[in-house]
This record gives structure tokens, C-alpha cells and sequence, in this order.
């Protein structure tokens, strides 16, 4: 009999602990939340313009609750759900009925995204809207190039596998859900070097959860890839790039 699991890209073990890491992270006071203040004002500007009037919502990952509180305010029936304290997205959910459901930056690194996009659907109520916003194919361009400074000849894994826009399309036609929409967009960030942008990485959850992340880099290599880095941008400064994908659709 044929093996139907999917294969094991990414580790569950680590990316619980990236995320517990993350949540600790964000309690400080001057953490990094540009992604997480851009996928809940996203949400927002989405169901504005499609005039859509949730009362009852579940929002997952939502790290700063700026959605929650802000649909709160607006008198929905807010669910809050977290992998890091134990919700499984590739798992049926125990509530349905969902008039709008909201995943930020959660789903891309599931080994099993089609089955999560089909669990997002079975949970809406018929006529109820799915957005879910992760990184996309497009992101971190500065840091690849410095992986590979770092790594040579024998470039190791270090940043996994993200969707594009095509991809994406393709998943939400799988997953059976209706009107499907993709789109991206880009956050561009000027940071002062290569530490800076693994901190803010690590701050919002977008640190390495392969199940095979490769071996460490050496002193060696880290000073290569903090001279890739510094060299690729000017005055003390680089502009690295984060592509967000969302993809919407609905539940007819």
C-alpha cells in the first residue's frame, strides 16, 4: 500500500519551540511586531472591503491581538487559538461555524498544508470568509545570499521552503474553497546587520524549524555571512524584504 503521509519537511518539536520562544520574546516591551501589526491590519482592510460582517470569528496566531481585540471591538464572538499553547492545525478543529477565520503567519511551516487549508474550510459556516497570511517565495533575499557566503561550496539548509503565488492558487483549488484569491505584497525593513535581522526573525516566530536544519555555522562562517550582509546595503545599513502571501476564499 502506497505511503499517503506527507513527507517531513519541517519539525513539529521545533516549531513548537520557535513559537514558544516568539511568544516569551514579544512580551518585551520593544520586540519587533511589523508582521504582526501588517497581517492584522490586513484582515481588517479585507473584510471592510468586502462588507463583510463576522459575528462569530476565529483568529489563529494573532501574536500582538490587535485583530481580536479590534473584531472585539466591533461586537464578534472571538475565538483565539495558538500552536504554541497547543492548537493543531492539522487536526479537524473542535469548534466549527466560523463566520470568518483568520490564520497569521502559521500555516507555512506545516508539513501538511493541504489538509490544513481543508480543516480552515470544514470549520466555516456556509458563506463564511478564510484569510490566511504566511511568508512567502519572495522573502529574505539579503539572508539567502549571506547563507550562501557563509556556507560555500557546500551550501547547507538553512531557510526552508516557502509557497509562491501560483502555489498558493493551486492549494486553495485542492482545499475546495470558493471565489479563491491570492495576492502578496512586500515589507521592506532597513536593519544595521546581520544580527539584527536574525533577532527580529527569532522575535516573530520566523526562525530555521526544518527537521533537518544542517549544521551550525562556525565562527568562520558567520563572519562571511555578516560581510555579505553589510556589503549588500549602504550607509551602515540593508534593506531585506519579506513577501507576504495571503490567500482568501469562501465557503459556499
Amino acid at each position: 500500500m502506497a505511503n499517503t503521509a506527507p513527507p517531513r519537511i519541517f519539525s513539529s518539536t521545533r516549531r513548537l519551540a520557535a513559537r514558544q520562544r516568539m511568544l516569551a520574546l514579544q512580551s518585551r516591551p520593544d520586540a519587533p511586531r511589523y508582521l504582526a501589526e501588517d497581517y492584522a491590519e490586513d484582515v481588517l482592510d479585507r473584510i471592510s472591503f468586502l462588507r463583510h460582517a463576522p459575528r462569530r470569528a476565529l483568529v489563529i496566531g494573532d501574536v500582538s491581538g490587535m485583530l481580536s481585540a479590534s473584531l472585539e471591538q466591533q461586537e464578534v464572538e472571538v475565538v483565539r487559538a495558538e500552536p504554541a499553547q497547543g492548537f493543531d492545525e492539522e487536526r479537524p478543529y473542535a469548534e466549527s461555524g466560523f463566520d470568518l477565520i483568520a490564520s497569521l503567519g502559521t500555516i507555512d511551516t506545516l508539513n501538511d498544508l493541504p489538509g490544513a487549508l481543508i480543516h480552515l474550510r470544514n470549520a466555516l459556516a456556509p458563506g463564511g470568509l478564510m484569510i490566511a497570511s504566511y511568508p512567502g517565495a519572495g522573502s529574505l533575499p539579503m539572508l539567502r545570499a549571506a547563507m550562501l557566503a557563509a556556507d560555500g561550496e557546500r551550501p547547507a539548509p538553512r531557510l526552508h521552503p516557502m509557497v509562491d503565488v501560483r502555489a498558493g492558487g493551486q492549494l486553495l483549488q485542492r482545499a475546495g474553497i470558493a471565489d479563491p484569491v491570492v495576492d502578496s505584497r512586500l515589507i521592506r525593513v532597513s536593519l544595521p546587520s546581520l544580527d539584527r535581522l536574525v533577532a527580529d526573525l527569532r522575535a516573530q516566530g520566523l526562525s530555521n524549524v526544518l527537521a533537518d536544519p544542517g549544521p551550525p555555522l562556525g565562527k568562520a562562517a558567520l563572519r562571511r555571512a555578516s560581510a555579505a550582509f553589510a556589503q549588500a546595503g549602504e550607509d551602515g545599513r540593508t534593506v531585506e524584504q519579506i513577501e507576504i502571501l495571503t490567500l482568501s476564499g469562501w465557503k459556499r
